[in-house]
């Protein structure tokens, strides 16, 4: 299990890409400012900062990622909570040394804090995929 400092420093930067994302042109200094004002400590400004900037930088693989393990829903049509927290996840699994199932743990602790009943169920859906195509298994039932 991932510490509170860190999840929190999660739960921020959700919220930071969940307002990128409805408002696509919101400039970088404004979501920076954000994130310093919502966490004040340093290392969890610069870990939150971090996964906007990964996510950021790095959507169309990410999006790609999901749209591949995501059966039967464009990312597009995803609710806007359940995209960032998948978004997140995804690019801790590809490009972080956090483990696959702590990246899946943390964002279904998200989804059941932030998201609708039923996103929990569809984020560890989606997110298991991830790990097995990554892993070469079958993905879980």
């Amino acid at each position: 299990m991932a510490s509170p400092n860190r999840r929190r420093a999660r739960e921020v930067a959700l919220q930071a890409l969940y307002l990128r994302d409805l408002n696509p042109e919101q400039e970088a200094e404004l979501v920076a400012r954000f994130l310093r004002g919502r966490l004040r400590a340093p290392g969890l400004v610069d870990f939150a900062q971090r996964l906007v900037d990964g996510v950021t930088a790095r959507r169309d693989e990410i999006d790609r990622t999901l749209e591949a393990a995501a059966e039967r829903w464009r990312v597009a049509r995803m609710a806007a909570t359940d995209r960032a927290i998948l978004r997140i996840a995804v690019h801790e699994m590809l490009h972080s040394d956090i483990p696959g199932p702590v990246a899946v743990d943390e964002a279904i602790e998200l989804a059941r804090r932030y998201g609708s009943v039923d996103s929990p169920r569809f984020v560890a859906g989606v997110l298991g995929r991830v790990l097995a195509d990554r892993s070469g298994a079958a993905a879980p039932a």
